[in-house]
């Protein structure tokens, strides 16, 4: 069964470039995650490429005898896909397409493609839809048959007008007639936001598959889609969670990753309303992963660009379950690796002026603790914001 079901996944192959910005240890982390978008999105990922030029090549993005080996491999190996880890600009997307003869993707059409899979209410698919076009309309190649296979369908031809112009005016009605549909459903969104009272209102922020969704569920006990894939959550959901007789709604959002394209932070800046108009906000990070620094890095980066990075802000370190610490003997692992948990608590609780708690959501290590300082913090924010909430906690009154 296995075997049939792999059988059915697309070859791919992965190319990535090494230079100042980024060494051979961070490409292969790239890699390594691109490999995971690329199961993610349905593909089995067969070979790595991987070149050092500081200055790509402004037609084919690698060199020419990069290119020429891909070639050769794509060709002895029935590969469908190369899947390069940076964004192309359409004119070496094209050229690239020309030399392998095959489907070409770059970081962003992968990440978009494995939303529009994720996407199940009628808002998140407006959203990718909308990030698709944009990411569509600089790539438009006058080919009228690549349309067609749109969600919308295509209008007539104007007079006088030539196959690629057409092409983009309907694009551009398209992605017109998106952005006025994603307005109208903000707007109820705002109502509906507006409308759920005086609770206090956590958020569940962190990059993709650190484990939001399972501490969704265990704290509102409600059944939020969970797996080990990326961006498995990609609708927002919201729960009212009741800890102590304190009641609180608690946001579920997608996951954020690095390299995150540009068309999916415009378009789903609606659905990070609801970090914006949280009260706290729990940072969830998987500490197992090798790069999970990185990982904290980059959610703050886009906390910042959406000016949250001054909210209330509990770092959660998940999956201690999974961590291994390294044996200072194994040259191939990073320094940070031969941290101990307790070095790495030591070292957040500094840093975060204890606001830090290590957790396994899995096996619900740690949770009663967690349960307790989310209670605390809500309780806070509560009497600050919503005095008139008092009757909630008699036992604060009591003392």
């Amino acid at each position: 069964m296995i075997e049939s079901q792999k059988s059915n996944f697309e070859r791919s192959v992965l190319v990535g470039i090494i230079n100042d910005s980024q060494n051979e240890e961070k490409l292969d982390e790239f890699l390594e995650e691109l490999e995971f978008l690329s199961v993610t999105a349905g593909g089995e990922v067969v070979k790595k490429f991987k070149q050092k030029i500081n200055i790509p090549n402004p037609k084919t993005f690698i060199g020419k005898g990069k290119i020429e080996e891909i070639q050769k491999y794509v060709k002895n190996n029935d590969v469908s896909i190369v899947i390069f880890d940076d964004e192309l600009t359409p004119t070496q997307q094209s050229n690239i397409e020309k030399l392998l003869k095959c489907k070409i993707l770059d970081r962003t059409a992968l990440i978009l493609d494995i939303f529009a899979q994720r996407a199940k209410t009628s808002y998140a698919k407006t959203q990718v839809e909308l990030a698709q076009y944009e990411y569509l309309l600089p790539r438009l190649k006058g080919l009228w048959t690549h349309l067609e296979r749109q969600k919308g369908g295509i209008g007539m031809r104007g007079p006088g007008e030539t196959e690629i112009e057409t092409d983009r005016r309907i694009v551009r009605d398209k992605i017109s007639l998106l952005k006025k549909k994603l307005s109208t459903i903000d707007k109820q969104m705002k109502v509906q936001r507006g409308n759920r009272g005086s609770l206090v209102r956590v958020a569940l922020v962190g990059y993709t598959n650190v484990g939001k969704s399972t501490i969704m569920n265990l704290l509102s006990k409600s059944k939020v889609f969970a797996e080990n894939k990326l961006f498995a959550t990609l609708d927002t959901t919201v729960r009212k969670v009741v800890i102590n007789t304190l009641p609180f709604l608690l946001t579920d959002t997608v996951g954020f990753i690095r390299k995150l394209p540009t068309q999916l932070i415009e378009s789903f800046k609606s659905t990070l309303e609801e970090v914006k108009d949280a009260d706290i906000l729990l940072h969830i990070v998987d500490i197992s992963h090798p790069s999970f620094e990185d990982h904290i890095t980059s959610v703050n980066k886009i906390l910042s660009e959406i000016n949250c990075h001054n909210k209330y802000n509990l770092m959660i370190f998940n999956k201690i379950d999974n961590y291994k610490q390294v044996d200072f003997n194994d040259s191939h692992s990073k320094n940070n690796s031969h941290f101990s948990l307790m070095q790495w608590r030591n070292t957040w609780m500094n840093k975060t002026n204890g606001k830090a708690l290590f957790v396994s959501a899995k096996n619900k290590i740690n949770f009663d603790n967690l349960k307790r300082e989310i209670y605390e913090i809500v309780k806070n924010v509560d009497m600050s914001h919503y005095p008139k909430n008092d009757y909630l906690y008699p036992e604060y009154f009591s003392k």
